[in-house]
């Protein structure tokens, strides 16, 4: 992908590269109670009895996260050894753990696969603890599709979309991690909210997102509210008004400039669904209120973005969006171009915003010396060069 000044250009939409093939066994995470009963009856259990076996596996797996079915005590052995034979609860395969000097926790996760892969697939998840919250980020695809300029994961090839199992799975393996199911012993949840903010564009992979969103939010399992999950898009247009009516999440735009011939190079995808007709699907966001803003999304680039006359554009756009704007200091990562805007001019913007009447948080950035904050995320990190592993040092010591 060049940049806006001309050259050839990629296509916006690329087709996964290689498709997902189950394996033997498959697992029953990400099924919706009607899949397990289908799943049940191609095993032989008497549709009088699927009914009650779904409540039961849905309380073991997603209320008590069971990663075995002899786990689940109030089903019968017999049951139990034909379900073993047939399936698993199987979440994605912790390669690697890095914990943060601020308390970031990423995860490189394995995905199971059946058929043999000269490189297995894997994605990245982190979690942001926080004092009155812990926010987990979660991927749904294998890199990325849309080449945005400033984004680390936006340089990985996209390999395919995930399962909702392997979505689902993500917050499950989050889960066991911090003995965060229901037997914990004190305390509250560490898991309280979902953003799909990691690797991929999850309106790119909707089926697959809306069906893992609406697990996560099942109040008869892992229970988190709607309102505690926000799907975050560059920009998909024609899926935005279906995630409101289909999924009902939280919504956020990675905005990032406020005119069009800026927006193409940042967010390449901006040349198919401009500023224009992407605010206006804002606007008719099923459920978008003041009670429930939509996040915009917005990376300052130091010398890029982050005038004042941005910001006074910025205002002038949002007019009549429910909106909170989301300011985000640039997390450098090993051969950007880009710099993160110097603290007095984030403040100036963030001042203007705020006195034009909306909220305008500096996002703090989080993870940063273990590639875990924001546009950081790429599965491939133990592979980076010599150099690149110098200028992650770097990056560190200054931080």
């Amino acid at each position: 992908m060049t940049s806006a000044s001309g050259g050839a250009t990629a296509p916006l939409e690329k087709t996964p590269l290689e498709t997902y093939v189950p394996p033997a066994k498959p697992s029953l995470i990400g099924l919706s109670r009607a899949e397990l009963a289908d799943r049940l009856g191609e095993i032989g259990i008497a549709p009088a009895q699927r009914r009650m076996r779904v409540q039961q596996l849905w309380h073991w797996i997603y209320f008590r996260g069971a990663k075995s079915f002899e786990e689940m005590t109030s089903i019968s052995k017999d049951t139990r050894a034909e379900l073993a034979g047939h399936f698993t609860v199987d979440r994605p395969e912790v390669v690697a753990e890095q914990i943060s000097n601020d308390g970031t926790r990423k995860w490189l996760l394995r995905l199971p696969s059946g058929d043999k892969l000269e490189r297995p697939h894997e994605v990245e998840c982190v979690y942001i603890p926080e004092t009155d919250r812990g926010t987990l980020c979660v991927s749904s695809q294998v890199g990325c599709t849309l080449n945005c300029s400033f984004c680390h994961t936006g340089t990985q090839r996209l390999v395919r979309n995930l399962t909702a199992g392997e979505i689902v799975g993500q917050v499950m393996v989050a889960r066991d991690r911090l003995n965060d199911w229901a037997d914990r012993e004190s305390g509250g949840r560490l898991v309280t909210n979902i953003v799909m903010m990691g690797m991929g564009e999850p309106l790119y992979n909707f089926d697959a997102v809306r069906d893992a969103l609406l697990i996560v939010a099942d109040n008869e399992g892992i229970g988190i509210s709607r309102r505690r999950i926000t799907l975050s898009t560059s920009g998909v247009v024609p899926n935005i008004i279906r995630a409101g009516d289909e999924i009902g999440v939280m919504l956020a735009i990675s905005l990032h400039a406020v005119r069009d011939e800026l927006r193409n190079e940042l967010v390449p995808l901006n040349r198919k669904y401009p500023i224009a007709e992407l605010l206006q699907a804002c606007r008719d966001y099923p459920g978008a209120s003041n009670a429930r803003r939509i996040t915009f999304e917005y990376v300052m680039l130091k010398g890029v973005n982050d005038s004042l006359d941005d910001a006074r554009l910025l205002v002038k756009l949002l007019k009549g969006i429910p909106a909170k704007i989301n300011l985000i200091p640039f997390n450098p990562w090993p051969g950007t171009a880009y710099e993160c805007s110097d603290w007095d001019e984030i403040e100036k913007f963030s001042e203007y915003i705020f006195n034009a009447g909306y909220s305008s948080p500096v996002r703090t950035p989080r993870g940063r010396d273990i590639l875990a904050a924001c546009g950081q995320l790429k599965s491939e990190t133990e592979k980076l060069s010599a150099r690149e592993r110098q200028a992650l040092r770097a990056m560190a010591m200054t931080d």
